[in-house]
């Protein structure tokens, strides 16, 4: 994506304490030091994500006029993986960490796929959120064509093995997952995801699979809380998602009583990658 300037983003690393445990994140930063308003914060997606894939040209772009943070979740990127079964719950205990590692109480959160269900739960449970943006998000319904299908192959023994020795041994695994996720995938997204996907980040996946895709439905599901929001809300969503049904967003947009959404017409899953330069100003703007 090309801007006429962008901020430097520094690499940092912060010490945070989940279900007992300590562990150490890394996060990426931006934005003026005199910044008195409260820090932008973006969450990723789960296991083929990190910070410098989704936020690769927003970070930079928001980091002109405000403070932005974008970390690692643990098992992904250059954050640490613990041996543990990662859950919803397990990620959105390591959000509240983060954010009280580094003493910041109100935020504005962007997040997107299974990053939006974290933003979005820290908001309806209490967290200090003066503002949301929900990308192509999970936890806006309770079921997907594909959920069945995926619940039955998470039970298969080995499978997890199989997964991350199909994407170590081969690097087009990648291009083909991503091109059943998106519709415009440029080869830099394509080398980004290859750089980043590690045996780690496709274990934290399976796992959080394991525990999400249950035989009655998907585990999480805020769409009967929507109408507790009160808060500026922008849901954005890829007209061609094939994961998450753009439908969900803009039911959800009706029942947030400060919410809109925006439709971003050939895409998929993934806006920030495949369509940056109309993502990052719908975003810009909202914010």
């Amino acid at each position: 994506m090309r801007t006429q300037s962008t901020a430097h983003v520094e690499s940092k690393r912060a010490e945070v304490v989940v279900d007992g445990d300590a562990i150490e994140l890394r996060y990426l930063a931006a934005g003026p030091a005199e910044a008195n308003e409260s820090p932008i914060v973006l969450l990723h997606g789960i296991g083929l994500d990190a910070a410098g894939v989704s936020w690769k040209h927003l970070l930079p772009q928001l980091g002109r006029e405000h403070a932005v943070l974008a970390p690692d979740l643990p098992g992904h990127g250059e954050s640490d993986a613990p041996d543990i079964a990662y859950t919803t719950d397990y990620y959105r205990d390591t959000l509240q960490a983060f954010l009280a590692s580094l003493d910041v109480e109100s935020v504005r959160l962007v997040g997107i796929s299974m990053g939006g269900a974290l933003a979005l739960g820290h908001a309806l449970d209490g967290g200090q959120v003066e503002g949301l943006v929900l990308v192509d998000s999970y936890g806006l319904g309770r079921d997907a064509p594909w959920r069945p299908g995926g619940y039955g192959l998470l039970r298969v023994p080995g499978f997890d093995q199989f997964l991350s020795a199909g994407f170590r041994l081969n690097p087009a695994a990648v291009a083909g997952s991503l091109a059943s996720l998106t519709v415009a995938t440029s080869p830099e997204f394509v080398a980004d995801v290859q750089r980043t996907v590690t045996p780690n980040s496709l274990q934290a996946l399976a796992r959080w699979q394991r525990d999400e895709f249950r035989a009655s439905g998907l585990r999480t599901c805020y769409r009967d809380r929507l109408g507790e929001l009160d808060i500026p809300t922008l849901l954005v969503h890829g007209r061609e998602d094939p994961i998450f049904p753009v439908a969900w967003s803009e039911r959800a947009a009706k029942r947030i009583p400060t919410a809109r959404c925006e439709v971003i017409e050939q895409c998929g899953h993934w806006p920030p990658r495949e369509r940056p330069e109309k993502f990052n100003r719908v975003v810009s703007e909202f914010l």
